[in-house]
C-alpha cells in the first residue's frame, strides 16, 4: 500500500520527482557546514560525518534504519536548539513516536507547513525526513543571520563563443582532403594532433578577423549530415606518447624516495624513544617483579603446603567417596528388604485386625452344625433300619426252627 501511494506520489510529482531528495540531501549537507555542524554536532557527540546521500532511502543499498534514525532525530534536536527553540537530545531509548511528534511540533511552531503523520520519519530515511531537516536547516541559518542567494553566471559574448557553419563547413573540408589520401603505414585514417592544433589556431585567426555580419551557408544540410556520418569512421584521434615521460616518472620516484627518508629519519627517533621508555618500563616491571617476590616468598611457601594439603584432602575425599558409594548401595539393598518386610507386617497386621475371617468361620460352623444335625438324622435312620432288619432277620430266623422241630404229621390241614 505504501509502494503504491509512493508510486503515485511521483506520477503526480513528474519523472525526476523521485530524485529530487538527493537535490534536498546536497543542500542540507551543504548547510549543515555552513552552520559548522561538524564541530558542534559530531565531535560533541562522537558521530561519523554524513554523506552526500545519507538520508536518501535508496533500495539498491542496505541501510540501518534504527542509526538513521538516532542521526535524525539528534541533528533535528541541534538545529532546533540552533533556531532559538530549547528541545532535549533525545536519548536512545525514549520512544520513538513521541520523539517523533516533538519534533514536529516545534517545526509548526518554527511557522513550517507540515502535511503528513509522524509515522513517516520512523525509517530515519527518504523525502519526509530530508524535508524536515532542510525546513530546520534554513531556520537556523535565519537564527543566525545567513542568507543564501542564488548564483549569478558570468554572460558570454556571441564573438567569443559562436562559430558559423562557414567556418565549420572549411574545417571539414580540409579534414576531408588530408583524410581522402590513404597512407601505406600502420597509422591509416589517425589524425596529427600536433596538425590538428596548427588548423585550431588557423581558424581562431580567421574568426577573429571575420565581419560583423553573419554568414549565411548555402550547403544543403541532408548533403552535409551524409558528409559527416561518412568522415566519422575516419576520425580517429591519437595521443603520441612524449618521450620524456619516463624522466617525469624518475623525478617522481627520486622525490618520493626523499620523503620515506625524511619520514624515516623522523620515525626513526620516535622509535629508538619508544624503545628506551619501553626497555625502562620493562627494567622497571622486573625489579619491581623480583621485589614482589622476595617480599611474598614466606607466603608463596604457605600457598603451596596449602595446595599440598588440598591435594592430600582431595584423594581422602576422593577415597571416602568411594567407601561412601559402596555403603549407599547397601544401605539401598537394606531399605529395598525393610520394604518387603514392613509390607508383609502390614498385611498380616491388615488381615490380623480384620473381622471377616472370624465371620467366615462363624458361618463354617454354624453350617457344620446343620450338617452334623442333618448327619445324626441319618444315621439314626439307618439304624433303625438296621435294627428293623436285624429283627426281622431274627423273626425270621425262630420261624424257621420252630418249622423244622415240629413233625409233619402234627400240622392239620390249616397249619
Amino acid at each position: 500500500m505504501a509502494e503504491d501511494d509512493k508510486s503515485r506520489e511521483d506520477e503526480e510529482r513528474g519523472p525526476g520527482g523521485s530524485y529530487h531528495m538527493f537535490s534536498v540531501m546536497e543542500d542540507l549537507l551543504e548547510k549543515m557546514k555552513i552552520l559548522d555542524y561538524e564541530e558542534e554536532l559530531l565531535a560533541k557527540h562522537n558521530m561519523k560525518p554524513l554523506s552526500r546521500h545519507y538520508f536518501v532511502s535508496n533500495p539498491y543499498v542496505a541501510s540501518n534504519s534504527g542509526e538513521q534514525f538516532y542521526m535524525f532525530t539528534s541533528i533535528a534536536s541541534w538545529l532546533i536548539n540552533v533556531a532559538g527553540r530549547p528541545f532535549a537530545q533525545p536519548q536512545e531509548y525514549d520512544e520513538p513516536y513521541a520523539t517523533m511528534s516533538n519534533i514536529l511540533a516545534e517545526l509548526r511552531a518554527l511557522g513550517v507547513k507540515v502535511d503528513f503523520p509522524p509515522y513517516k520519519l520512523k525509517a530515519g530515511s527518504g523525502e519526509h525526513v530530508c524535508y524536515v531537516l532542510d525546513c530546520l536547516a534554513e531556520e537556523a541559518l535565519k537564527k543566525r543571520g545567513v542568507s543564501l542567494a542564488r548564483p549569478e553566471y558570468p554572460t558570454e559574448t556571441s564573438e567569443e563563443c559562436s562559430v558559423t557553419e562557414a567556418d565549420a563547413e572549411l574545417t571539414l573540408s580540409k579534414l576531408e582532403e588530408e583524410m581522402i589520401e590513404e597512407p601505406d603505414d600502420e597509422e591509416e585514417n589517425v589524425i596529427d594532433m600536433e596538425a590538428l592544433k596548427s588548423r585550431t589556431n588557423q581558424s581562431e585567426a580567421q574568426q577573429s578577423s571575420k565581419p560583423a555580419a553573419i554568414l549565411e551557408s548555402s550547403v544543403d544540410p541532408a548533403e552535409w549530415r551524409l558528409e559527416v556520418e561518412r568522415v566519422l569512421p575516419q576520425l580517429k584521434v591519437s595521443i603520441r606518447t612524449d618521450d620524456k615521460d619516463w624522466r617525469i616518472d624518475v623525478d617522481q620516484m627520486h622525490q618520493h624516495r626523499d620523503g620515506i627518508q625524511t619520514s624515516l629519519k623522523e620515525t626513526k627517533g620516535y622509535l629508538d624513544r619508544l624503545q628506551e621508555d619501553v626497555s625502562k618500563t620493562l627494567e622497571k616491571v622486573n625489579s619491581r617483579e623480583k621485589y614482589i617476590n622476595t617480599q611474598l616468598e614466606h607466603l608463596i611457601q604457605e600457598y603451596r603446603g596449602a595446595q599440598a594439603k588440598l591435594s592430600h584432602a582431595k584423594e581422602l575425599y576422593q577415597q571416602g567417596s568411594g567407601g561412601v558409594t559402596e555403603k549407599t548401595r547397601v544401605l539401598a539393598e537394606i531399605s529395598e528388604e525393610l520394604e518387603k518386610v514392613k509390607q508383609e507386617m502390614e498385611e498380616k497386621g491388615s488381615s490380623m485386625s480384620d473381622g471377616a475371617p472370624v465371620v467366615m468361620i462363624r458361618q463354617s460352623l454354624s453350617k457344620l452344625k446343620q450338617e452334623m444335625v442333618q448327619m445324626d438324622i441319618r444315621i439314626g435312620v439307618v439304624e433303625h433300619t438296621l435294627l428293623q432288619a436285624k429283627l426281622k432277620e431274627k423273626s425270621n430266623m425262630t420261624r424257621d426252627m420252630h418249622t423244622a422241630n415240629v413233625p409233619e404229621g402234627a400240622i392239620g390241614p390249616y397249619g
